[in-house]
């Protein structure tokens, strides 16, 4: 039985009747998962409960946190309840995760996996479509028996799905999370996560529907971090922001139909709301609560009353005139009977022959009636549809606590940081969920995948825990990358990971970024395995992921992670990351071929060059000298001999014969530049890492490369007097700093007459006679990097 049969006064009536001694509750987490927002009738359980006679209760669930019990006990109004406890442990189930770079290879993954798997399992996504496609997928590529299940489907295709996985006739079932309550298929071999949940609690309970005749059975979870803004998009939709709940009352109460037929697309478009129609659900609800309007359902077009009075009759509210809504009253009261305070259904041709009428005296008569406080007229309609109940109040006079809104928003978002954490750690997989659920004590499962892992390397196992050097410098790499990169342009993960990885990217020449040190550092390592590791620092609060847009989140280094950078500090506690990742980073196993490093650009452009002088003098088009791939192979591999130029496709002996010395000649210019220049950027980088110099030289350093003070503010996070403090310092130590980069022309144009004809300045007077605004620092600085002696200051 659902918790809204309780809204049914005669259901209500009929289980007080009958002497309740025991309310049993199963799936109770979700009293307090869906009772605040999704589903308000589970939080008023507790009030049922009270209007039952308080009846001994027991509340099940295999889910629920130290907090989630408190917060069951609070809604359900017990009174020092006893709590059991059992091992959330679950020995036959192996949990496992795997990352792959996006929706493609995630298709691979889970094709490979099920061609692995045989028997029965559940494939879970973030939403409708996904489901659809997905479906889709599978069975055409694991030709698989498959069948998709959500809440969009029409209640006999939702029925027909899970009649067909339930008795064997499809292997795997598709779903949204709308699968699986009160589902007890005990052959579940596996269960996919394609997406990542919002919540352990939401992951577990998912999962656990595999294995329940206790066979072995696997769980896997194909994370891919940006799946963590679909999650985020639910969030925003289920606590919206105040102004656009502000927005859809003020919308809503301007419009005089009643009820008011408008889909919540429709109010989304019309007011052209950030959040979807979920969203607008959401808004639909707190103003719900808020006691000024009423969300209504269709019953097959049937019209709705209701009496929200004790009383024994109406009729005397009623002049002695309105005979006509006198005998429609009398004969509404015989309709509800007891039902008093909710809505009854009734058809209207039917009703309006009962009593003798016809239908649109009828409607006329209970429109006029609506006007009584005690009585509410809903017409047929179609769909969903709102009534307004007061349209008088401002919006501010509302009573909705959009502080404590925000505040289970923010649980909600630590939830979501707590399934990433899960998905990226190196510890058992079951140990990580047991703690979460508050067993203080967990032992490894040992056939997780890190616990597999681990076992493959026994000698390592003692020490896995800690970071060795090796991992110290990549992280060091990573957080200097992005200190470096987000000086001259906001960057995502992706790009960052692009940069390490010395992607030849139009990108990368575009924004600069193949200019800095870090520039190709990480080259030995996969773009997506960078993005891992970007991701586990994000996880352990030495990176942080902010929106700098709407949609587009930008990296930025976190005050622990300039500390580590710096060699501040070291890594206190193990990297969430993949184990196999932290196995490659720590040389204990083999790192991953890496992709063919990009051509060298300024090579590469000579190259061209010479092939366009050659083709000229031998009167040819170019690709008969040689062609671009040949040319891109040279640039990439530097070849430093007639050997490993023979080595390259579309190289003969020919070709060596003809052009191999020139080739190597320039192979070699540019292969004495590179390391010259890697020389020069190596030790800049090393200087950034081992944090050996003081602030001032980093502030000097973005002077030297051309931003003005204004920018170093920017860059720095520093008040402007600390930069121009910074600056005067670099000139006292005789590192120039030219007078332009910090101050305005105005005031560098007005100094430099003053110091054109006054044989001695002095800084006070000085100030007098400068532009508005002129500071002493400025002055200051603008003497020091001309070089004035201090005798004339």
């Amino acid at each position: 039985m659902v918790p809204e049969r309780f809204r049914s006064s005669r259901f209500l009536e009929a289980v007080r009747s009958v002497g309740l001694k025991l309310l049993a509750i199963d799936e109770a987490h979700c009293i307090s998962e869906w009772g605040h927002d999704f589903r308000p009738d589970y939080a008023r359980l507790g009030k049922f409960r009270r209007l039952l006679g308080s009846p001994t209760t027991i509340a099940l669930t295999a889910t629920a946190t130290d907090a989630v019990r408190r917060d069951i006990v609070e809604q359900l109004d017990l009174a020092d309840p006893q709590i059991s406890l059992t091992g959330f442990a679950r020995p036959n189930l192996s949990y496992e995760v795997q990352s792959p770079g996006g929706d493609r290879p995630k298709q691979e993954t889970l094709v490979e996996f099920l061609r692995e798997m045989p028997g029965a399992g559940i494939v879970y996504t973030s939403s409708r479509k996904k489901a659809e496609a997905v479906a889709e997928h599978i069975a055409a590529a694991a030709r698989r028996s498959t069948v998709v299940y959500h809440a969009g489907l029409p209640a006999e295709e939702r029925h027909a799905a899970q009649e067909a996985f339930m008795s064997g006739r499809a292997e795997i079932v598709v779903a949204t999370n709308a699968f699986g309550m009160g589902i007890d298929k005990p052959d579940v071999r596996f269960v996919v996560h394609y997406n990542m949940p919002g919540t352990l609690e939401a992951y577990y309970q998912e999962a656990g529907r595999a294995g329940r005749d206790g066979k072995p059975s696997r769980c896997l979870l194909l994370y891919y971090a940006a799946d963590r803004h679909i999650q985020k998009y639910f969030i925003e939709n289920a606590y919206p922001a105040q102004d656009n709940v502000a927005r859809v009352y003020e919308h809503l109460r301007g419009i005089q139909a009643d009820p008011i037929e408008l889909t919540q697309q429709e109010i989304k478009d019309q007011l052209g709301l950030p959040i979807g129609p979920e969203g607008v659900g959401a808004c639909e609800q707190l103003l719900e609560s808020a006691g000024v309007l009423e969300r209504l359902v269709a019953a097959q077009n049937m019209a709705s009353v209701r009496i929200d009075s004790d009383l024994p009759t109406l009729v005397e509210m009623l002049p002695k005139q309105a005979s006509v809504q006198r005998r429609v009253l009398r004969a509404v009261e015989r309709l509800v009977g007891p039902r008093r305070h909710e809505l009854v259904h009734f058809r209207p041709r039917v009703f309006a022959d009962q009593i003798e009428t016809d239908q649109a005296s009828l409607a006329h008569a209970l429109r006029e009636l609506a006007a009584l406080e005690a009585f509410t007229y809903v017409p047929p309609f179609r769909g969903r549809a709102i009534r307004m109940i007061r349209r008088d109040l401002a919006f501010d006079q509302l009573e909705i606590d959009f502080d404590t809104l925000q505040r289970r928003k923010e649980v909600e978002y630590e939830k979501l940081q707590r399934v990433i954490s899960f998905a990226l750690s190196a510890n058992c997989r079951q140990q990580e969920i047991l703690r979460y659920f508050g067993d203080a004590k967990p032992s490894a499962c040992g056939h997780c995948d890190n616990c597999r892992s681990l076992a493959a390397r026994p000698r390592q196992a003692a020490t896995l825990s800690a970071a060795n050097d090796n991992v110290l410098t990549a992280v060091r790499i990573v957080l200097s990358g992005v200190a470096r990169a987000s000086k001259r342009f906001p960057c995502g993960k992706n790009l960052i990971a692009q940069m390490l990885c010395g992607s030849d990217s139009s990108r990368m020449e575009k924004l600069r970024l193949n200019r800095l040190s870090t520039f190709g550092l990480l080259k030995h390592l996969r773009q997506p395995k960078v993005v891992a590791l970007i991701d586990g620092l994000v996880a352990a609060g030495l990176l942080a992921q902010v929106d700098f847009e709407p949609h587009r989140p930008v990296v930025q280094l976190t005050p622990v992670g300039e500390h580590v950078m710096r060699g501040r500090a070291r890594l206190s506690e193990p990297l969430p990351i993949p184990a196999d990742l932290l196995a490659t980073l720590r040389g204990d196993a083999p790192a991953e071929p890496a992709m063919e490093s990009p051509p060298d650009p300024e090579l590469l452009a000579a190259l061209k060059n010479w092939r366009r002088g050659q083709a000229e003098e031998e009167g040819v088009p170019g690709f008969m000298v040689l062609s671009n791939a040949v040319l891109e192979a040279v640039a990439r591999r530097r070849p430093r001999s007639r050997d490993e130029l023979l080595a390259i496709r579309g190289i003969g002996q020919r070709t060596i014969e003809k052009y191999g010395a020139r080739l190597l000649a320039l192979a070699g210019q540019a292969a004495r530049a590179k390391t010259e220049e890697d020389s020069r950027e190596a030790a800049h980088l090393r200087e950034d890492v081992a944090g050996a110099k003081p602030a001032h030289y980093w502030t000097w350093r973005l002077l030297a490369a051309g931003f003005h003070v204004n920018d170093c503010v920017a860059i720095r996070g520093m008040a402007r007097e600390v930069i121009l403090d910074h600056a005067l310092r670099a000139l006292e130590e005789g590192w120039p700093v030219r007078p332009e980069q910090c101050l305005s022309a105005e005031l560098a144009a007005a100094l430099d007459r003053l110091a054109e004809r006054e044989p001695t300045i002095q800084i006070g007077p000085l100030l007098a006679q400068l532009p508005q605004g002129a500071a002493h620092q400025e002055v200051q600085l603008y003497l020091k990097c001309r070089g004035l002696s201090r005798q004339r200051v």
